[in-house]
């Protein structure tokens, strides 16, 4: 609407410019079909205006899709995050990770857990935890120099390397790696979205 009466309104100025300099030049006759008053010149300026009008609906339509995916993108993150965090802190007390000393995490425990002989101990760690959230539990120390990786074996191969949307937790630990040294650690927990969530 304002930019049909934008069109009409620069129209109405170029004629009137036009009407002028015809006045001032005496050539009435060039300029007649300008005072036409069948209105030759506004479907056209209708039909312009429609056209922009309807490029602006599709250009919102766009951004309000736009904004609506990234709503749906952040909040699988805002609405697993607490779940993902006390995943973290449950598996940093699992009898299956945990060492002699109290409150240490065993390096041997994570090393058996994460080699490829440890298959069954994997299903059976995992088997503890709901099917519904695939998750991976990535354990490091703080200096880098040590890492394990434990990725369930319920998913299918491929599916933790994609790009389904995930969200991740993390714990602090302490990772004992023999009786006489333990070094501090994280405890990631990284959740998968599934189609069903």
């Amino acid at each position: 609407m304002v930019v049909s009466l934008y069109i009409n309104k620069a129209g109405s100025l170029l004629i009137n410019n036009l009407l002028a300099t015809g006045r001032k030049f005496g050539k009435k006759s060039d300029i007649s079909i300008l005072r036409d008053e069948r209105g030759v010149l506004e479907p056209h300026s209708d039909l312009l205006a429609t056209a922009l009008a309807v490029i602006g609906f599709v250009v919102l339509a766009a951004l309000l899709s736009r904004a609506y995916m990234g709503y749906e993108d952040r909040s699988f993150a805002l609405e697993n995050y607490e779940s993902a965090s006390l995943l973290a802190g449950t598996l940093a007390e699992a009898p299956a990770l945990r060492a002699e000393s109290p409150g240490m995490l065993s390096a041997s425990a994570l090393d058996k857990l994460s080699g490829p002989g440890g298959q069954d101990e994997r299903i059976k760690f995992f088997a503890a935890f709901s099917g519904n959230y695939p998750f991976l539990v990535e354990i490091r120390t703080g200096d880098g120099h040590w890492q394990w990786l434990l990725d369930p074996e319920i998913v299918e191969p491929g599916y933790l390397i994609g790009k389904q949307e995930k969200v991740a937790a993390s714990v602090p630990v302490v990772i004992e790696l023999n009786p006489a040294e333990s070094v501090p650690g994280t405890l990631t927990v990284v959740l998968y979205k599934t189609p069903w969530m």
